[in-house]
């Protein structure tokens, strides 16, 4: 006698008892890319419905997610002025310190997560100080000036600090500074596993942060390597690791498996700008059935081992379980 798989699809309600899988507004976190000035909020042609904001609409846009359920946010800043070292991130008047004051005094239940990293702060567009005699970033110099930063956003009220530049030695560099200056319960959400990916274009427009000369790929993670990618994230877990990350994250789910069942931490996935864009426009045409596989891809996320999801598509998301 075969199994009869039908009999727990016949029926709506039993369908839904046997469900393995949930999405809830408790999975996402809302990027922010917030920039210095009053009343402005521009919209990013390549990511229709994502904006450019002033600290003053961020504050709007707050409290229109927390009416939506979505209480988590990560904040990328666009500033006025860039240099070689990216100095507005190492301000205490900075774009990213004054926006996690504002919010936190605003909205003192907002979970504020910070993006650090020097990309949107240098002038040559890469995530640290250069090594000009090898044209990549140098990873030491680089380090010292992470932990200072590090140091802003806790002072400014961030409740974690997530760390995208991929230099080596990132985790344990962030947890000594924080540490060292009584932040030990500040967590850390690792960019753990991070690829030198395609998928990135659209969030170059909206953070401004484009490279002026080559590519991440001397120290972001080369796409075909999967041992390579798990051990990445496994050497941030023992560095102090409390969150780790695949980004991007459609196709990458095979290594968001992998390194779920090699570890007990947390595992976020950062639904990027490309993969965000590509399904807008496709429903914008009508291409697909646009709210259908957007949840189907976030099921996907949940069922490849994310805990957590970084994601463009977080408040469209909320209204269809809102209304669901």
């Amino acid at each position: 006698m075969f199994q009869r798989f039908r009999r727990t699809r016949l029926n709506k309600h039993l369908r839904a008892l046997v469900r393995e899988t949930h999405v809830s507004t408790d999975d996402f976190i809302y990027p922010l890319f917030v920039r210095s000035g009053e009343g402005i909020k521009t919209e990013v042609a390549s990511m229709p419905g994502v904006f450019q904001m002033s600290i003053d609409e961020v504050i709007k846009e707050c409290a229109d997610l927390k009416e939506l359920g979505i209480y988590s946010v990560i904040l990328f800043g666009i500033p006025d002025v860039k240099d070689s070292i990216g100095s507005d991130a190492l301000c205490e008047h900075g774009i990213i310190a004054s926006a996690i004051r504002a919010i936190k005094q605003a909205h003192p239940d907002m979970f504020v997560v910070t993006d650090l990293c020097f990309c949107e702060y240098t002038d040559h567009g890469h995530c640290g100080i250069i090594d000009e005699e090898h044209e990549t970033v140098d990873n030491d110099a680089t380090l010292d000036i992470s932990g200072q930063q590090a140091i802003i956003h806790a002072k400014a009220g961030a409740d974690m600090i997530a760390p995208s530049g991929m230099m080596d030695g990132i985790i344990q560099t962030l947890r000594t500074a924080l540490d060292g200056a009584g932040y030990e319960n500040l967590p850390i959400m690792a960019y753990s596993t991070k690829f030198s990916s395609g998928y990135y274009g659209p969030f170059r427009d909206v953070a401004e942060s484009s490279p002026s000369f080559g590519d991440r790929a001397s120290y972001q993670m080369d796409p075909a390597n999967r041992r390579e990618a798990i051990a990445e994230s496994i050497s941030d877990e023992a560095q102090g690791a409390d969150i780790l990350m695949v980004k991007p994250a459609l196709a990458y789910l095979d290594i968001v498996r992998e390194i779920k069942d090699a570890t007990t931490l947390p595992m976020a996935v950062y639904n990027v700008s490309g993969e965000y864009a590509m399904l807008k426009f496709a429903g914008m045409n009508d291409l697909i059935d646009y709210d259908r596989v957007v949840m189907e891809t976030m099921i996907g996320f949940k069922r490849a081992g994310a805990d957590i999801i970084i994601s463009y598509h977080a408040k469209e998301v909320a209204k269809m379980l809102n209304n669901s």
